[in-house]
């Protein structure tokens, strides 16, 4: 590679909303060596991680579509791919692979996965099932390499559908936006929360998979045994109506603050005092790791990748996925246990200073990068 040519990377996802695999591109395009990459962004909708981009300076491109294995669009990738030069395409999520893959192949441009959670998972019936995982065995073999963001995602695929080439590389955080100095710029006054208040935080996508109505019955319970408890629920998605009415259900309103999507993330988990994700299935969630960064106690099921981003009694406590009575106990032990929150506050920042850092991460899909580079010039046609 000559001192002046930079690796054109096409990173694609299917969609423009903030979530973890789209905070996972702002930060991996905001750190990459521009010296030696040049990062061109895909996104198939549009929305407030393309706003984010455009403001970064950073090509982003938007090609609509909510269809997987959409070939009506598959022409304009194409035409994208050559107008812009890509060298390799970096694709994250399964939706964007269906058509990434078709679209790309034809032009001999090595495609890299990055799964930031199987798309088949716990909650499926069994044809659904079946098809996703005949779906991720057709995708992981026909790309160049697959990186899988938790050994726990890697042996899922190996027990689903065999070996795949793959490489594991955990998430980061950027640890200068996120640590325990950061201000929440008077966020926790504007939701009217008081110092006496213990406030729990639910930062994340109102949707099937993070259980967010599961979190309000938890929260229920163990509001009426630690009055003093507060619940911040900050996000969108398709079960927000549903929260809305069963908090009015429960009575918990004078309780709870709901919030829309919010860029300031590190200011929000500085005006929370308990972290918690009670997801039903995860990759290597984002943002555990930025809450960890921030200092915070952290509460997380017991699933995936999240057990492998912090140690259970040590860093927060993990509980089962789906149990409402579990995650009431967890969170009233917390509140109950000052020393207790403390203690895990600590041990979750030193963790995350340690284990997810960006950097570390970056530098790591970098040699990937490289590496695929390499192989992909000594393998193309001389005529290519």
């Amino acid at each position: 590679m000559s001192a002046n040519r930079r690796i054109k990377v096409l990173e694609t996802i299917h969609q423009g909303k903030v979530g973890g695999g789209e905070r996972h591109i702002l930060d991996l395009v905001a750190h990459l060596d521009k010296s030696r990459f040049a990062p061109v962004v895909l996104s198939f909708t549009d929305g407030p991680m393309v706003d984010t981009l455009r403001q970064m300076g950073i090509p982003v491109h938007v090609i609509p579509s909510t269809k997987p294995f959409d070939f009506s669009i598959w022409k304009s990738i194409r035409k994208l791919m050559e107008k812009e030069a890509i060298d390799m395409v970096h694709v994250h999520g399964t939706r964007a692979n269906t058509n990434m893959i078709p679209a790309a192949r034809p032009l001999g441009v090595p495609v890299i996965y990055t799964v930031h959670g199987w798309s088949f998972h716990h909650g499926l019936s069994y044809p659904v099932l079946k098809v996703r995982v005949l779906i991720e065995k057709w995708i992981t073999r026909r790309t160049a390499l697959n990186i899988t963001v938790s050994a726990a995602n890697r042996q899922s695929g190996l027990k689903a559908f065999g070996r795949f080439k793959s490489v594991v590389i955990r998430n980061g955080v950027d640890l200068q936006r996120f640590h325990p100095g950061v201000s929440d710029n008077g966020l926790r006054t504007q939701y009217g929360f008081t110092e006496q208040d213990l406030v729990v935080g639910f930062i994340v996508r109102m949707t099937i998979q993070k259980d967010p109505l599961g979190m309000i019955r938890a929260f229920a319970a163990a509001h009426q045994l630690h009055p003093q408890l507060k619940l911040l629920m900050i996000g969108e998605g398709p079960l927000k109506a549903a929260a809305v009415q069963l908090i009015r259900e429960l009575g918990i309103g004078g309780a709870v603050v709901l919030d829309g999507f919010r860029s300031d993330v590190p200011g929000v988990l500085q005006a929370i005092d308990i972290y918690c994700l009670p997801s039903l299935w995860e990759g290597y969630p984002i943002g555990l790791l930025e809450a960890m960064a921030v200092g915070k106690p952290v509460i997380a099921s017991d699933v995936d990748g999240t057990k492998e981003a912090f140690d259970h009694e040590v860093s927060g406590i993990l509980v089962p996925a789906r149990n409402t009575a579990a995650l009431c106990t967890a969170i009233c032990r917390m509140a109950a246990d000052e020393s207790l929150r403390q203690r895990f506050a600590a041990a979750a920042l030193e963790r995350a200073r340690a284990d997810h850092n960006i950097t570390t991460m970056t530098r790591k899909v970098e040699e990937v990068y490289n590496k695929m580079f390499v192989q992909h010039e000594i393998t193309k046609p001389a005529n290519a």
